[in-house]
This record gives structure tokens, C-alpha cells and sequence, in this order.
């Protein structure tokens, strides 16, 4: 991609993360939405197929010795095991993306962020999606899916474990408003990508315009 039809540069990745119930599904959504350059990472799972999902748009859904294989072959950027089933982040087509300077976007937890941090180094760009205070989490966990107490309350105290990672990413957006989440997400991926080692041509461009200008 160039900035501007201008100076080539580098894709970043975005990863966003956030307590159950945050917000961190509803602004990826919008932002995969207002932002053309901006796509969205597909993992490996080794859990079965669901009727309504479609290979390579939802997942990459993959048997457990092939999953083996690929974390043998350090294949994933970050890999975990939730109840009883694998998902990864497949390395390969997220720096495929990078070269060509398209942006991608992680909807990933504080552990897979950290593996991912180990992985990609500068080209990690993480946010922090927090609730404006417990009470409005505790109503976002309560009317969303009309889930138990039980489970409520389990997730809730998944929250607060989750939360005390926010110091492990480089932005924290509390999301009061939607709107106003979205455009403070929006700020910050444009202006990641305009931090000069990102622009990979920025030095044939300045040399070019440098001699040019000593020639006027």
C-alpha cells in the first residue's frame, strides 16, 4: 500500500482485546467495515464445523495432528487450547498481508497477545477495550444473552482477571459510546500508520524529493 499514492509501507497488526461483554466484538465489526485496507485474521480450530460457518471465512478448521504439525513447524503466531479444542493464528498469510501493507486485525485474549508480542515485535499495534465502570459490564453480560447467574458471575470474575493486563498494550480505550470507540480506534490505526519505521519507501521518496528540490 502507498499513503497518499506516494511512499510505500508496511501492514501492522491490531490486535484488540477486552473482557467479555466490553464492546471489543461490536467495534471490530465497524472498524472491518469503515476501513477498506483493514482485514480480519481467520484462526485454525481443530473443533468440529458448525452448519452455519464456512471454511476460510469463519475459521481454517483443521484435525488435531495437522494442528500438531503446524505448532511443530512454529506455523502460528499464537496458539491455545480452549475447552478441549485448539485455535491458532496462522503466521504465514498475516505476513503475506504485511508485505503487501495491508492491515490486520486480531480478536485475540491478553495471553494471545502476549505469544503474538514475542512473534511480531513493531508490527504488534494492541488496544485495550475496558468498560466504563462494573456495573455497566455486569448489564451488558446480563441482557446480551440472557445467560444464568452462574454464568454471569463466572464471567465476571473472568473480567476482573482480564483487566489487570491492561498495563501489557500499548492503548486503552474505555468504551463509554460506541462512536466514540470506534473513532478512537480509527485515530490510533491511522496513526500507526504513519510512524515513519513503517514506511518502508520514505527513504527513496525523501532522497527523490531532496534531489529534485538542490535541482530546482
Amino acid at each position: 500500500m502507498v499513503q497518499d499514492g506516494l511512499i510505500q509501507r508496511r501492514g501492522l497488526m491490531l490486535v484488540l482485546s477486552s473482557p467479555s461483554g466490553a464492546g471489543k466484538t461490536t467495534i471490530s465489526r465497524r472498524l472491518l467495515a469503515d476501513q477498506d485496507n483493514l482485514k480480519l485474521s481467520i484462526s485454525c480450530t481443530t473443533r468440529q464445523q458448525r452448519p452455519s460457518e464456512e471454511e476460510g471465512i469463519d475459521y481454517h478448521f483443521v484435525d488435531e495432528a495437522t494442528f500438531q504439525r503446524m505448532i511443530e513447524d512454529g506455523a502460528f503466531l499464537e496458539y491455545a487450547k480452549v475447552f478441549g479444542n485448539y485455535y491458532g493464528t496462522p503466521r504465514q498469510p498475516v505476513e503475506a498481508a504485511l508485505a503487501r501493507g495491508e492491515d490486520v486485525l486480531f480478536d485475540i485474549d491478553w495471553q494471545g497477545t502476549q505469544q503474538v508480542k514475542e512473534r511480531a515485535g513493531d508490527d504488534l499495534v494492541s488496544v485495550f477495550i475496558l468498560p466504563p465502570t462494573k456495573d455497566a459490564l455486569e448489564y451488558r453480560l446480563r441482557t446480551r444473552a440472557q445467560d444464568p447467574e452462574d454464568v454471569v458471575r463466572q464471567r465476571m470474575a473472568k473480567a476482573s482477571d482480564e483487566m489487570s493486563h491492561y498495563t501489557e498494550y500499548d492503548y486503552i480505550v474505555v468504551n463509554e459510546q460506541v462512536e466514540k470507540s470506534v473513532s478512537r480506534v480509527t485515530s490510533i490505526l491511522q496513526a500507526e500508520r504513519l510512524r515513519r519505521s513503517r514506511q518502508t519507501g520514505l527513504h527513496a521518496f525523501v532522497n527523490q524529493l531532496v534531489e529534485d528540490t538542490a535541482q530546482a
